[in-house]
């Protein structure tokens, strides 16, 4: 798994949006258990957050240090440094697995068979991702769809497609169960809406790469756009893969 974060692991933690309690709820419903859940690839722990208040202890692990130390603290959640495909977790640990915006990096063969060790028989595996975000400013969803195919487009890893296209065609070999589709909304401010556009891996990889930052092509545009002060609706379409350890397989 590739570690794409840790240099924007702050504003990571200060942009990124969380997730829908309707996905959530969504998702438990299919939990025999709420004793352990392991939150994969956990960034700075907003679903082990969410997750804590379900579950009696969360394990959530991550390959970036920094992201784990900016990661949100709850008295149930204990937050581990490793890979998502080798773990030190015992057999059959989890009544629950979850997989937020990261199972695209994964090996996911790899996972799948650690995933079938550490699960319980029965658990379930959920992996879930945002895609591109829109506006209700028609205006503003012109410069994002310019920024996120033009400007940083040659930067993206070759996993993002995964994203683009819904994961279906990424190998997620669980014991199928009903998969989901749902809308992330927000209000955000300008400020915030740039901010976000920074945590992209891509935007880090431009500048890097340039010396500058990606953003100094369409800020101009925005500030036109956008005024200060002014919030708008920012939607991101969410898919979700769901499935359960089989032992079997």
């Amino acid at each position: 798994m590739k570690d794409l974060f840790s240099n924007q692991s702050g504003i990571y933690a200060m942009y990124r949006p969380g997730y829908p309690p309707e996905l959530y709820d969504y998702i438990l419903q299919f939990v025999n258990d709420r004793l352990h859940a392991w939150d994969c690839a956990t960034g700075n722990g907003q679903c082990a957050a969410v997750l804590a208040g379900h579950f009696e202890k969360v394990s959530a692990s991550d390959i970036s240090a920094a992201q784990l130390t900016n990661a949100v603290q709850k008295p149930n959640i204990s937050y581990l440094l490793c890979p998502a495909e080798q773990t030190p977790f015992p057999d059959n640990s989890f009544d629950l697995i979850t997989i937020a915006t990261a199972y695209h990096w994964f090996d996911a063969k790899a996972f799948f068979k650690e995933a079938n060790r550490v699960g319980k028989p029965g658990a379930v595996v959920a992996a879930w991702a945002y895609q591109l975000l829109c506006s209700d400013d028609e205006q503003i969803n012109k410069i994002i769809l310019r920024f996120y195919q033009d400007i940083v487009g040659p930067y993206w890893d070759p996993e993002r497609k995964h994203i683009d296209e819904s994961y279906a065609n990424i190998d997620f070999a669980f014991e199928a169960l009903p998969s989901s589709h749902f809308t992330l909304r927000q209000c955000w401010t300008r400020d915030h809406f740039k901010g976000f556009l920074q945590t992209w891996s891509a935007f880090q990889h431009y500048l890097r790469q340039n010396g500058t930052s990606p953003l100094l092509q369409v800020e101009a545009e925005i500030d036109a756009a956008w005024k200060d002060g002014e919030t708008k609706i920012i939607e991101f379409p969410l898919f979700l893969k769901i499935g359960r350890v089989s032992k079997t397989a």
